[in-house]
């Protein structure tokens, strides 16, 4: 039974939770769906306002965001990911590299828009709130603020697939990122002709779901209680 809350406006209602939930169900990272309809700008504002929304150590904001248009900064990226992809596959043995080579990975050049996010390390001085004692957390505000723009499309119906088969100095050569500045995530952004119901690689066959029983712990690192009540609504 769920808790008696009084209503306000900062609380959700049961449809405008059903709604989130249903965004984080239904995301998916898009390849080779992309449709060349563009983005109106209005539509795209929002997203980028979701993701500069996104929670951030010390209120930090280490963001930046990077809206590609040209098809010819497109192209040299593209080529940067072929020369990493190709790398990439030696790395992966027997059938195994076989089923890597015949993925489909990107949609940088189908994609009407890409978006670079990248992480400042420096924007709020040398000493942050909450940064004090993991330096890394800079980094883990901008993932944040990859997952929101993600979330935000899928309830705009428009498709994302983060590309990360990339070297960081070429995604920097590409967009005249200055070598301070980390390249977080290089997005292809579009409309997309269908989701996948579940994941491409999970259908696909290159790796099942983890069971979420697998995955959850009680008081401790691989420590729990199978009778516990959590576990039968997992």
């Amino acid at each position: 039974m769920e808790a008696n809350h009084q209503q306000t406006d900062d609380m959700f209602l049961p449809a405008e939770r059903d709604a989130v939930y249903k965004c984080i169900f239904k995301r998916r990272d898009v390849r080779g769906q992309f449709l060349r309809d563009p983005i109106p700008d209005d539509i795209l504002a929002r997203l980028l306002r979701a993701a500069h929304h996104a929670p951030s150590v010390g209120f930090m904001q280490p963001w930046d965001f990077i809206v590609v248009r040209s098809a010819a900064i497109k192209r040299k990226i593209r080529d940067a990911f072929q020369t990493a992809h190709l790398e990439a596959a030696e790395m992966f043995e027997g059938e195994r590299q076989q089923a890597y080579r015949a993925l489909k990975l990107e949609g940088i050049l189908e994609a009407p828009i890409g978006i670079c996010i990248t992480c400042d390390r420096t924007r709020s001085g040398p000493v942050v709130i909450g940064r004090t004692h993991q330096l890394e957390m800079d980094r883990y505000s901008a993932v944040c603020a990859v997952q929101n723009l993600w979330l935000a499309a899928r309830a705009e119906n428009i498709g994302v697939g983060w590309v990360s088969i990339l070297r960081q100095d070429d995604l920097r050569d590409a967009l005249g990122i200055p070598p301070t500045i980390e390249p977080i995530a290089y997005l292809c952004v579009g409309y997309a002709s269908y989701f996948y119901q579940e994941p491409e690689l999970e259908t696909g066959g290159w790796l099942p779901r983890i069971p979420l029983t697998d995955a959850v712990w009680i008081d401790g690192w691989h420590v729990r209680n199978d009778s516990d009540p959590l576990f039968e609504r997992l």
